[in-house]
């Protein structure tokens, strides 16, 4: 026992010397706390973190809504308990919606989320939820609240070893939860304050939390409040409205801005869902638009994507395939990828796909690899298959992967798909377009149904319109009020101006950049790193190749036939950045 005390004694001499020699006081608590990292390091930490999240998610280059979201996210930052940290505000391409902030001022919204907004004022409050985070220094505090657990695991592992230790670690992974769902509460608060000191109506952040819990609800997801990091939306609504109600009074802000017809028309154009330009999955094949080329998807397999890679997964997760670019030709990325992987090559010869030049290779972890840290477990061993196929002045890496035990039942399936990488020629796959938000006023006074149905919305998708406009199909639309359509781009059934039409109600706005007729731009091509992606004759979008559940139909496989090779100039990278639509 006067080990145990003695042992005990010491890690809390640890302890309060981290707390001396590392702790702080918070810019928004104003009290002392760990901090294991300074100012300096905590900026230098987004500098890193920032081009790995741009390179896997991309931007979206829209001009109009990144000058909006520069100039509320500075004047916001002004007002905030760190003005004085290099903030920086992007769009990424996703269409999830979400937004996110990393330590050091970098702050990112997806154009998911941008599409779900209705007005300026749901915008600046989750703009200052995120900054919140940065301000409070969440991301440095949850370090620090990390690296106190192990030292309580520790001293808990010492005093009370076996079962004990293993209900101590599940009670610290509860800690961790719970300062996860403080710092969402802590930010909904900073939220409302920075958003009301720059005159936004911080109500309308607690009617999107609503929203959240409608899509949650439509989506068939429920997670309790205790077991989720993010605070139930229901909990969030009531707290926000009572915390935004307090904050206006102590303010005096009686004429809280919204801006709706403003944020309406900026958003005029976005891009809505999956960008099928950057792939898709349909009748079992996965289609690339911009890059020209095909290959089957295993039936019932799901997918995910980033811009470096296309993922498919067996559902049984027993085996997996991956599609990657490769680098200068066939043998040099498989050699590449074989020394840092670390594989051990059970055979290799050459071969053509198509009539595109190609290596094929197995292989499986080196003997090495197995021994360092840990003895190797029944399970843990892998075989993998690859093909690097040469298209065009760029090399495509598809690998299958699966334990030693079930690689020959999926052997026929990885070859099947990899050996029907083809080009893709079929202009109706190739011109396949994405959806985007188009603002409509509305002419006739009636419920949302009605209108929707007046701009020829689909049935099935008005639901979804409702939705992303936060109202319901039974609302009633005054005549002159912006509603949000889904639209495929260039296909404007109601015969109306493709252009803004200005609005006739007055809209509670804030003055920023003034609003203009959007011009659908082209879009570029890049890639991180030095990555080639094939030259061909049409300017195609960005690589990234979106999730997509494929089709349970039959597999259709190509026949193959004299590719009409891609010309090896004009080199296209796969791009971090794209454009809109």
């Amino acid at each position: 026992m006067k080990r145990h005390r003695l042992i005990l004694r010491s890690l809390l001499i640890v302890a309060f010397s981290y707390c001396m020699y590392s702790c702080a006081v918070n810019p928004v608590s104003g009290k002392k706390e760990l901090s294991l990292m300074s100012e300096e390091k905590e900026i230098q930490m987004g500098k890193q973190y920032d081009p790995s999240i741009v390179a896997s998610m991309g931007l979206y280059d829209d001009p109009e809504i990144q000058a909006f979201i520069e100039e509320k996210g500075k004047e916001m930052a002004a007002i905030s308990h760190r003005p004085n940290l290099p903030y920086e505000f992007k769009v990424v391409d996703s269409p999830v919606i979400n937004a996110f902030a990393v330590p050091g001022g970098f702050v990112y919204f997806t154009r998911g989320i941008l599409a779900h907004f209705s007005n300026e004022a749901e915008f600046a409050g989750v703009l200052g939820h995120e900054i919140g985070h940065i301000t409070a220094k969440h991301g440095v505090r949850q370090q620090a609240t990390q690296l106190l657990s192990q030292i309580g695991l520790i001293g808990g592992v010492i005093l009370t070893k076996g079962q004990a230790a293993q209900e101590l670690s599940q009670a610290m992974g509860l800690l961790n939860l719970k300062y996860g769902r403080n710092h969402e509460s802590e930010s909904d608060k900073l939220g409302v304050e920075y958003s009301t000191k720059i005159g936004y109506d911080a109500n309308k952040m607690a009617n999107f939390f609503f929203t959240l819990n409608r899509m949650r609800e439509q989506a068939g997801v429920s997670v309790p409040t205790f077991q989720s990091t993010h605070p139930d939306p229901l909990d969030r609504y009531q707290k926000v409205k009572d915390m935004s109600e307090k904050a206006q009074a102590e303010m005096g802000l009686t004429n809280p801005e919204v801006g709706r017809d403003r944020y309406l028309r900026m958003i005029d154009g976005l891009m809505y869902g999956e960008d099928p330009q950057q792939g898709y999955v349909e009748d079992d094949f996965f289609y690339h638009p911009g890059l020209k080329f095909k290959f089957p998807v295993p039936r019932e397999w799901r997918t995910a994507n980033s811009p470096q890679q296309f993922q498919m997964a067996d559902k049984d997760g027993k085996a997996m395939m991956v599609l990657t670019l490769g680098k200068d030709s066939p043998q040099a990325s498989l050699t590449a990828f074989t020394e840092e992987v670390k594989l051990q090559v059970i055979s290799t010869k050459n071969v053509t796909v198509n009539g595109f030049p190609a290596v094929r290779q197995e292989a499986k972890p080196a003997p090495q690899q197995a021994q360092q840290g840990q003895q190797q477990q029944q399970g843990q061993d892998i075989r993998i298959l690859s093909y690097a196929i040469q298209y065009g002045s760029n090399v495509f890496m598809l690998h299958g992967v699966a334990a030693p035990a079930d690689y020959t039942n999926f052997q026929r399936t990885f070859e099947y798909t990899m050996t029907r990488f083809d080009e893709l020629r079929d202009p109706a796959k190739i011109n396949r377009v994405a959806d985007e938000i188009k603002i409509e006023e509305v002419r006739r006074a009636g419920t949302l149904d009605q209108v929707l149905r007046y701009f020829n919305m689909p049935t099935d998708r008005l639901e979804e319109i409702a939705l992303v406009n936060s109202m319901k199909l039974t609302d009633q639309i005054p005549t002159g009020m912006l509603v949000k359509t889904i639209v495929n781009k260039g296909q404007y059934t109601t015969g109306q101006s493709t252009t803004k039409t200005p609005s006739t109600t007055n809209s509670n706005t804030k003055s920023s950049t003034p609003s203009t007729t959007k011009t659908p731009s082209t879009t570029t091509n890049k890639i991180p790193s030095t990555n080639k992606a094939p030259s061909t004759t049409k300017t195609p979008s960005t690589n990234k190749i979106p999730t997509r559940t494929p089709s349970t139909s039959t597999n259709k496989s190509s026949t193959p036939s004299t590719p009409t090779k891609p010309s090896t100039t004009g080199k296209k990278k796969i791009g971090t950045i794209k454009k809109k639509n």
